[in-house]
């Protein structure tokens, strides 16, 4: 079985997204190496570092998206818009008569990164398979 340890988010300018996760995650960084900056949020870790292949902007930030699990996306979404991030999508419920929530927002990157509302009705046993 695999374990989901850490996503690893490359910029031209680490330390001015670390600032702005910082803000989002509403903690300091937990790992701060130079120009690599780290936060453990809930139980995984999440690493900003520069890499010499990577400039500006993210031009396809649909292809890979990370989610940030909150009971309050509506009141977090007002938070983090409120930080100057870029809201992609609003709140809304993707599934008819369901309590679930989605929020996406882009960061100065340009990466998307998305509020959702726990996986409730989930089975536990097949959320841990990977086939």
């Amino acid at each position: 079985m695999l374990n989901f340890n850490s996503i690893l988010i490359f910029s031209d300018n680490p330390k001015k997204l670390a600032d702005f996760y910082s803000k989002v995650f509403e903690i300091d960084s937990n790992m701060d190496q130079g120009d690599y900056f780290g936060f453990m949020v809930g139980d995984g870790y999440i690493t900003i570092g520069p890499h010499d292949k990577v400039h500006g902007k993210n031009e396809k930030p649909e292809r890979i998206m990370f989610n940030l699990e909150t009971d309050e996306v509506k009141k977090q979404f007002d938070r983090i818009d409120k930080l100057g991030a870029r809201v992609i999508s609003k709140p809304y419920q993707p599934m008819e008569e369901s309590d679930y929530w989605v929020a996406t927002f882009a960061d100065p990157d340009g990466n998307y990164f998305q509020l959702t509302s726990p996986w409730k009705d989930m089975d536990q046993d097949d959320s841990k398979s990977v086939n």
